[in-house]
């Protein structure tokens, strides 16, 4: 037991090593493989924000139906596998019920429909995000415009960001992705990622670099309100302005970036 302390804490501190404070992760991959980069490359149709945030319609959003598309068009741009050990499984945006969506703002008379709908679920984005401060590395880092990314390269797999986040955001790689992604579906403008590194949703930061929005907005068909939560003329805080919504866990102090219209 010893031994493996010592040895982990070596790996961890020969990772810190000259690390740059604001890590970046060329996602320009070539045959399914990522390499570092000093900046990330946007081109003249970069969407950029101060702050970025996203609103959950679910009225739009009430079945699985609607909520599928989404999760397929992320995981497939994403090169997520789809594995059947449910201990094993990657997810990036996914469904659960309002209770363990919510917990803590239910109650015993809860309405039947907001009870048992399915909500979509991904990383919150955090203003405050308890996994930065937990990873060694610096593998886990929030960047200027609020994005909460992951750097595969520098991750060492010690799953502290894991214990760290209270929303179970994160997912790690207890087999090689690469083995359980179809070669013609994979997308190789993506890095895939190898087995021992965590993973989570980005907000398809490397879309918007290209002035794309995510791809699960685009498939929402109008669910999922995407925007500058800064800019006071957005669509965004025009919603937020005009709807009720909720955030998960709010009162933890983590700051989600993402809203739900209940």
């Amino acid at each position: 037991m010893e031994r493996s302390r010592r040895k982990f804490l070596k790996i961890a501190g020969i990772s810190a090593v000259g690390l740059s404070a604001t890590p970046v992760v060329n996602l320009l991959a070539s045959g399914g493989e990522a390499a570092l980069a000093p900046e990330m490359k946007k081109d003249a149709h970069a969407l950029t924000a101060k702050h970025w945030g996203m609103v959950i319609d679910t009225r739009k959003l009430k079945t699985l139906n609607d909520l599928e598309p989404m999760f397929e068009a992320c995981h497939k741009i994403h090169n997520v596998p789809k594995l059947a050990n449910k201990n094993h499984e990657i997810k990036w945006i996914w469904e659960e019920e309002y209770i363990h969506a919510f917990p803590g703002n239910d109650n015993k008379y809860l309405n039947d429909e907001i009870l048992h709908k399915p909500f979509a679920v991904l990383c919150n984005q955090c203003e405050e995000p308890p996994c930065v401060r937990a990873c060694p590395t610096k593998a886990t880092f929030k960047s200027d415009d609020g994005i909460v990314q992951m750097d595969f390269h520098r991750c060492i797999g010690c799953r502290f960001c894991m214990a760290a986040c209270p929303y179970g955001s994160r997912s790690f790689n207890f087999r090689d992705p690469r083995d359980f992604i179809v070669p013609e579906d994979m997308n190789r403008e993506f890095p895939t990622r190898m087995k021992g590194v965590v993973e989570k949703c980005n907000f398809c930061e490397e879309r918007l670099a290209v002035g794309k929005m995510p791809a699960c907005v685009e498939a929402s068909n109008g669910g999922l309100i995407f925007g500058d939560l800064e800019d006071p003329e957005s669509e965004i805080r025009n919603v937020l302005k005009n709807n009720y919504t909720i955030r998960r866990k709010q009162t933890l102090g983590t700051g989600p970036s993402v809203y739900y219209i209940v």
